[in-house]
Parts: structure tokens; sequence; C-alpha cells
């Protein structure tokens, strides 16, 4: 896990560049809106939520007022309470998607799968009406045999 400060110019560098996009993309309307400032940028609630997701822990409101608001008070200063946190959640789902988006790596072409083994046919003598599963079957359709089971790999 990177440590605080890799996380947050991580999320800044994005946001820099993500923040103006999307107010340019935004349709504008004639009703005016309240447009109060708040005491965390986008930036540092994206931090917190991807720290959470990062961390071992299983319950947010136990990480936000115990490590958050304890261990990373030097780094955001301008703390809100867990509730005022939690109405902010909602207005980084999009920035956040993007910058998970961003995130992804290129595919190098070598792919791992789960070792599950996938059942093709029926095990037993089935009822002739359920032997459609062999015939259906586009994953193994060369090698589909009734009662057989193979592994992915």
């Amino acid at each position: 896990m990177p440590s605080v400060e890799e996380l947050f110019f991580s999320v800044d560098d994005f946001c820099q560049f993500f923040e103006q996009q999307w107010q340019s993309q935004l349709i504008s309307h004639d009703l005016q809106t309240r447009k109060r400032k708040r005491s965390l940028y986008l930036r540092e609630v994206m931090t917190i939520l991807i720290g959470f997701h990062q961390s071992y822990d299983r319950n947010f409101k136990s990480y936000y007022l115990e490590k958050v608001q304890t261990q990373w008070q030097s780094h955001f200063p301008k703390l809100v309470s867990y509730n005022r946190f939690i109405e902010w959640i909602p207005d980084t789902l999009i920035p956040l998607c993007g910058y998970l988006r961003s995130c992804f790596g290129t595919c190098t072409c070598i792919s791992f799968m789960d070792s599950i083994c996938l059942k093709v046919c029926w095990a037993r003598n089935p009822p002739s009406s359920h032997n459609r599963r062999i015939y259906r079957h586009k994953v193994f359709k060369d090698v589909a045999a009734g009662g057989k089971i193979f592994p992915l790999f």
C-alpha cells in the first residue's frame, strides 16, 4: 500500500486534469445553484476513500474515526465530521471511477484464471432433456462429452 502522500499526489495529478475536463463537459442551465466551497477538496475525499479500500478495515466509520481523524489529521487539517463526509461520498463517484479506470495497466497477453472445475455435461445418465448443456457449452465444444468435468487449467 502506498503512503498517504504518494496516494494523494497520484489522485491530485488526476484531479487537476479531470476537473477541468468535467466542468467543460457539463451542461449549463439557467437555474442558480449554490456553489459553496467545501472544506475538503475532491482529491482529499478521493484519497481517503481509496485509502480505506486499500486498508484491511471492514467498517468505514471506524476507519474514518480511528485512523483518518487521529493519524491523518496532519495530512488533512480541515477534516469534517463523519456524517458530513458521508454526505460528500456520492459526489465522488464519477471522478473515482475515472481515476480507477486510469490506473488500469495494459494487457500483456498473459491472463490468469481461477482453477475452478467447470461442469461441461451431466455426470450421470440424465434424462435426455438435460443433455442440452453438452451442445450449448461453447468453451469446450470440441472436447465436451457426457460425464466429463474439465478444470480450467
